[in-house]
């Protein structure tokens, strides 16, 4: 579900600012607009943590694979030990030019020779000589050269030895900094008061009004200590709350794949988690293709287990641990049903009904799947708007567009000839939605508001169409898969059938298992692209346009502590 919000107005004493923000950073229930704050200490901490990301990558960079002795050294040092090395490296540039403007000339003593200029004349003209005169010898620019080098070298391995596991360390306190500084900015100063604003979930305001002592049953709340006062109240027209995403148990994981998408649903609209993952999930499998790559998948998804398991503490890491081991999992259960392993198949599964079946050579039955699987995904979410409208008019309209989908199912089989012919019946329920469609989407009082969306049906209609023949993507993307898996395989076994000398087949088997490991690593990298291409869009744009999700929201993103100073 999406957690209903409540707009909350803090008023503390101007004397207690920095201890309120404090408490409520520890509290971490309230969400803040920090990135509306800019002011001068915000920018002074977001310089702080760029020095020190700055400070970490060169150390990173001037390392090498040879054991250093690691010694802490400030952000500061670090980065005046960068500027000294860049401010040499700028001689070192300057004297590379000199050295190779003056080598045609050979070593002469500049000195010297402007004398001898000022004292001998026309001796320009009898000794080829620069039309400028450096100010030191070529032998003394390739001494003072080597020592610039040496002093390079000695900056890069002072910033070897730096510590920046240390400095990396510091990055969540510097982050709580920058956070900090941004709340105490909107904190505003009214006089002896000052006031925040922002928004807490309906579920978390009783942890708020634990931290504010001595509850009242009036709107005011006040404490003692702090002389905090509180204000909730419902979100008005204009205003656009943050949206919490509130998955049953079970589903709660899928919250990491939204944050890692960037992605919320709008406040006012639906918690999509449940078909979201269910069907990602689905969609995984197939898009994969084979059976041995989920095994790849899950392998490397225990391995993160045991890891995990080790220093537990994390929920992110563990959210995309429990998902990567459903989708793993789906995709060696697809693997066995469709017995494709690496592109190969094996013998003793090739009677099996499901492998008979998705097997089909005219390919009818797995196009057959795709489309009742968009089928079924879209006519959800069409249902589903009607199941939560069904005490108003428009719900009859939601209704109407799934007998439209699934007259649009049959068609689509027709057009690619899986069903002969489209039943009789499928023509009155298509006559029967569209009265319900063109009648009830828009009300009589929404008419000169909304009137022009009737004239949009008709080709909203059409579009169900390619929504529903969009989903045969997860057949061809996972047929293309299985095909490149097996040409790598025919062409790594070829190479061995060819050889008839020993050495030869010794040579072609290491090609062979070559070709293999490069091949499949190469299609697994494609299936792990296809996934975040196909397997979004199927959720993001063709069910979500059905079910009324903009995904135009933003998360609910708590002001709170990261890391203990």
């Amino acid at each position: 579900m999406i957690v209903p919000m409540k707009h909350l107005d803090l008023v503390c004493l101007s004397s207690c600012r920095e201890e309120t923000i404090s408490r409520l950073s520890s509290l971490g229930v309230v969400h803040l607009n920090l990135s509306s704050a800019s002011g001068a200490a915000v920018s002074e901490a977001k310089e702080r943590i760029a020095d020190a990301e700055k400070a970490v990558r060169l150390i990173r960079k001037a390392r090498s694979d040879e054991e250093t002795v690691i010694r802490f050294r400030s952000v500061e040092e670090v980065l005046a030990i960068d500027e000294d090395r860049e401010t040499l490296k700028a001689e070192r540039d300057r004297l590379e030019r000199e050295i190779r403007k003056y080598e045609p000339y050979g070593n002469f003593n500049p000195t010297l020779a402007k004398k001898l200029l000022s004292q001998v004349e026309g001796l320009r003209d009898a000794v080829e000589l620069p039309a400028v005169l450096p100010e030191m010898s070529l032998e003394r620019m390739r001494e003072k050269l080597a020592r610039v080098e040496n002093r390079i070298n000695i900056d890069t391995a002072k910033l070897a030895s730096c510590d920046d596991v240390a400095i990396a360390s510091r990055f969540p306190g510097l982050a709580d900094r920058i956070a900090f500084e941004q709340a105490k900015e909107l904190l505003e100063e009214k006089g002896v008061v000052s006031v925040v604003s922002g928004w807490i979930p309906a579920t978390k305001v009783q942890a708020l009004m634990d931290e504010v002592q001595n509850v009242k049953a009036d709107l005011f709340e006040r404490t003692r200590s702090l002389g905090w006062g509180v204000f909730l109240r419902d979100p008005i027209d204009g205003e656009v709350p943050p949206t919490l995403v509130e998955p049953p148990k079970i589903f709660r994981p899928v919250k990491a794949l939204f944050d890692g998408l960037g992605i919320a649903p709008g406040y006012t609209e639906a918690d999509v988690s449940v078909p979201f993952m269910c069907y990602f999930s689905l969609f995984f499998a197939m898009l994969v293709g084979d059976g041995a790559y989920g095994a790849i998948f899950l392998a490397a998804t225990l391995f993160g287990w045991k890891k995990y398991l080790k220093s537990p503490g994390n929920p992110l890491m563990k959210s995309w641990l429990v998902m990567l081991t459903v989708f793993s999992s789906a995709t060696v259960l697809w693997g066995l049903l469709s017995n494709t392993w690496f592109g190969a198949q094996i013998p003793w599964c090739a009677s099996w009904p499901t492998v008979k079946w998705l097997a089909d050579p005219s390919y009818n039955n797995m196009m057959l799947l795709c489309f009742t699987i968009g089928v079924s995904h879209l006519m959800l979410a069409r249902i589903w708007n009607g199941v939560c409208k069904i005490n108003d008019t428009t719900a009859i309209a939601e209704f109407g567009w799934a007998g439209v989908l699934l007259f649009m199912y049959f068609v689509t089989n027709s057009i690619v000839g899986i069903f002969p012919s489209i039943p009789n019946v499928m023509f009155y329920i298509f006559a029967i939605s569209l009265v319900c469609v063109f009648a009830f989407t828009v009300k009589p009082s929404e008419l000169k508001s909304r009137g022009a969306e009737l004239g949009m049906l008709p080709l909203n209609i059409m579009s169900a169409l390619g929504d529903i023949i969009s989903y045969v993507r997860l057949f061809a993307v996972g047929l293309a898969s299985v095909k490149v898996a097996e040409n790598f395989n025919s062409m790594a076994v070829g190479l061995v059938s060819g050889a008839e000398d020993w050495y030869l087949k010794a040579l072609m088997s290491v090609l062979m298992v070559a070709i293999l490991v490069v091949g499949h690593a190469l299609n697994l990298a494609m299936a792990g692209l296809s996934i975040l291409v196909h397997a979004v869009r199927l959720n993001t744009l063709e069910f979500s346009n059905h079910k009324g999700i903009s995904w135009a929201g933003y998360a609910f993103s708590p002001f709170r502590k990261t890391k203990e100073k």
